[in-house]
């Protein structure tokens, strides 16, 4: 990165239009998805008044994930990926105006609330896998890591800040509202995608020179091959399924402050505030070598924080430990990220991205209907603290059992290399 950049590097976004619309859509499809989040949470609980129901919310959202995850890295692979990204955003368009409108005619029926839910859940896992290699096409290579970054801020950022708008909209208004708030968002995201280039996968033009070659076989053993990836992603899945907190946060709203929906938002917004404040230090994380130990032990803090949640009385303190739980799960995720890239061959990181997608966004969605399902036997701070406790307890046996996850370190960086005059240049970043 050149000298002057000390922060964030703004470059991609001042630098290429795609990229720019491809950032603003991203952004808006994520500021409405977490608006979405806190609407459904508190319309379910309004017509349940059960953990189950908002753990059922888990279920709707994290099977079509399962189901269509893995078919739209394969889709992704066969098509314009941008057509299919427009195609996948339209769907959600539709399925952000059912829910809105479901919510003016009253509705009581949470069997259909949670299929529009599925639906735009369905339409976000077929188009992810193609969104997710836009930015290597549309960028530079020296600010491919530049772009990513940015991608990650919108995240935090809409992670804050969605919920607490979420919460302030509802306490004002009602929900309808709110959903009407998403269903803009996701149009706007849609716009974003309009004017993108198409991008079929390398090698699917005409002529001789299309014929791609069959990926290897194996591409998603591999992972179980391998110790490193695939204790990474165990322990992952441990931390998700056993102590995933969000379907139990209207209960614990409910039980210990009121009810207030503006409350309801704070929680979704602290793990948040976390999340971005180990963001602004992750420079200090990705220096350290020793990644797996360090996914290790910041996947233990957070289900150790998670059941301090579980405990704590007032609501600075439940606020304080869902922030500590938010900047674990990002070391956690950003370390897990960068092992799973360098231990994969390159002609095998399309299928394992695949997997470690599926478990980093279905894992937390099944386990908040784990979480439903024993709050409703027992009682929230049981199930929160059972929960945390139990998945530090996983993760502890991950890392006794795997040696090469809690010795791994990441490569040093190779020496520079002269580029090859035989190689022409490849063109990127170019305007449409």
């Amino acid at each position: 990165m050149r000298r002057g950049i000390r922060f964030l590097d703004t470059r991609p976004l001042r630098g290429s239009r795609p990229f720019r619309d491809l950032w603003i859509s991203t952004s808006a499809s994520q500021l409405g998805g977490h608006m979405a989040t806190v609407a459904v949470l508190a319309q379910v609980w309004d017509l349940t008044g059960s953990p189950v129901g908002t753990g059922a919310i888990g279920l709707a959202t994290g099977l079509p994930i399962v189901l269509f995850g893995l078919f739209g890295g394969t889709l992704a692979d066969a098509v314009d990926r941008a057509a299919l990204v427009r195609a996948t955003a339209a769907g959600q368009v539709l399925a952000a105006v059912g829910l809105c409108a479901q919510a003016l005619a009253d509705n009581r029926s949470v069997v259909l609330l949670l299929a529009l839910v599925a639906v735009g859940s369905a339409c976000n896992a077929l188009g992810a896998p193609a969104r997710r290699t836009f930015p290597v096409r549309l960028l530079p290579s020296d600010q491919v890591a530049a772009g990513l970054a940015l991608t990650n801020v919108s995240f935090q950022a809409a992670m804050l800040a969605g919920p607490a708008l979420a919460g302030l909209v509802i306490a004002r208004w009602d929900v309808s509202a709110a959903y009407a708030a998403q269903a803009l968002a996701v149009a706007v995201s849609l716009l974003g995608v309009i004017r993108l280039p198409a991008m079929k996968p390398e090698g699917t033009g005409t002529g001789a020179t299309a014929v791609r070659r069959r990926p290897e076989r194996g591409g998603r053993l591999i992972v179980l091959r391998r110790p490193t990836l695939w204790g990474s992603m165990a322990a992952d899945l441990a931390a998700t399924l056993l102590a995933m907190p969000i379907a139990l946060f209207p209960l614990v709203n409910e039980d210990r402050f009121g009810g207030d929906p503006r409350t309801l938002g704070l929680f979704l917004s602290a793990v948040a505030v976390g999340g971005i404040t180990a963001g602004l230090l992750s420079g200090t994380v990705t220096r350290l070598r020793r990644g797996g130990l360090v996914q290790l032990t910041a996947a233990g803090v957070w289900g150790l924080a998670l059941a301090g949640f579980g405990l704590a009385g007032p609501l600075w303190l439940a606020l304080g430990c869902l922030a500590v739980a938010g900047a674990a799960d990002t070391v956690s995720v950003v370390t897990r990220s960068a092992l799973v890239q360098f231990e994969t061959p390159d002609a095998y990181r399309g299928r394992v991205s695949s997997v470690d997608h599926v478990i980093g966004v279905a894992g937390p969605e099944l386990g908040n209907f784990r979480g439903g399902l024993l709050a409703s036997a027992t009682s929230a701070p049981f199930a929160l603290v059972v929960g945390g406790l139990t998945a530090t307890l996983a993760i502890a046996a991950v890392a006794a059992a795997n040696a090469p996850l809690r010795a791994y370190r990441t490569p040093s960086p190779a020496p520079p290399t002269a580029p090859d005059p035989t190689v022409p240049e490849p063109t990127v970043g170019a305007e449409v």
